[in-house]
C-alpha cells in the first residue's frame, strides 16, 4: 500500500493538473469568443423609431446591447442626429443591421431623399426649407455611392432655383413696399416730403420696370414649361 501511494498521489495530481489546463484553455477561448462578439458588436450600426423620429443605435463594446449614437465630431453629431419622419414609414430599415458606417449612410440616404424631393419639389417656401434641411442631412453622409450624390446633386440644384425664385420675390415685394413708403412720405406735410419727392423722380420709374421685371421673372419665367415636344423625325436612309 505504501509503495503505491506516491504513484497515486502523482496521477491525481496530472489530472487535477491536466483538468486545469483545459479549464483554463476553456476560459481563454470564452472569452475571446466574448472579446471578438464584443468587437463585432461595436462595429454594428441599428436604427429605432421613437417620439416620431429615427434614432441612429451603435453597439456597446459587449456582446449584446446598443446605445444612441453621439459621436464626438460636430459633423457626424448632426448627421446622425434624431431625424424627424413626418409620418415615414420605417419599419424595413429597423430590421437591419449594419457592419460599417458606409452601410448605415446608404441605407439612410433612400429615406432622406424620399423626406426631401416632394417638399423640395412643392415650391412653397416653408416646404422648401424644410426639405432643404434633409438634403443638408444627407450632405453630411460620406458613405453614399456616386449614383446617390448624383440624385443629391440634382436635388440641390433644384433647391438653387426654388431659393433663387424667392429672393427675387423678396426683392420685389421690398421695392414695391419702398415705392409705396416714398409716395406715402411725399404726400405728407413733413420735413420729408421733398426729399421722397426727388428720390421718386429720380428712382421711381426705373424702380418700377424693375419691380415689373422682377414680377414676370418670378411668376411668368419661372413657371414650369408645358409646351408639348415635337415628335422625333423619321431616320432617312
Amino acid at each position: 500500500m505504501t509503495t503505491h501511494s506516491p504513484q497515486g498521489f502523482g496521477y491525481r495530481a496530472r489530472r487535477t493538473f491536466t483538468r486545469l489546463v483545459v479549464f483554463l484553455v476553456i476560459l481563454g477561448l470564452g472569452g475571446g469568443v466574448v472579446f471578438l462578439l464584443g468587437q463585432l458588436n461595436a462595429r454594428t450600426f441599428t436604427v429605432l423609431q421613437e417620439n416620431g423620429e429615427l434614432v441612429v443605435m451603435k453597439g456597446r463594446a459587449l456582446p449584446t446591447g446598443a446605445a444612441a449614437y453621439r459621436p464626438g465630431d460636430p459633423r457626424l453629431a448632426d448627421a446622425y442626429a434624431p431625424l424627424p419622419l413626418e409620418g415615414q414609414d420605417v419599419t424595413l430599415l429597423t430590421q437591419q443591421k449594419f457592419t460599417d458606417r458606409d452601410d448605415l449612410d446608404r441605407a439612410l440616404f433612400p429615406l432622406l431623399e424620399t423626406l426631401a424631393r416632394p417638399r423640395i419639389a412643392s415650391g412653397e417656401p416653408a416646404k422648401v426649407e424644410r426639405g432643404l434641411y434633409y438634403l443638408r442631412r444627407a450632405e453630411k453622409l460620406s458613405g453614399i455611392t456616386e449614383e446617390q450624390r448624383r440624385s443629391l446633386q440634382s436635388m440641390l440644384t433644384d433647391v438653387a432655383f426654388y431659393q433663387a425664385r424667392q429672393k427675387l420675390e423678396d426683392a420685389r415685394r421690398l421695392v414695391s413696399e419702398g415705392l409705396a413708403q416714398l409716395k406715402l412720405a411725399a404726400e405728407s406735410e413733413n420735413r420729408h416730403a421733398r426729399a421722397a419727392n426727388q428720390m421718386l423722380t429720380t428712382v421711381g420709374p426705373t424702380a418700377r420696370d424693375l419691380e415689373e421685371a422682377l414680377r414676370r421673372a418670378v411668376h411668368s419665367e419661372s413657371a414650369p414649361d408645358n409646351t408639348p415636344v415635337a415628335p422625333a423625325l423619321p431616320l432617312i436612309h
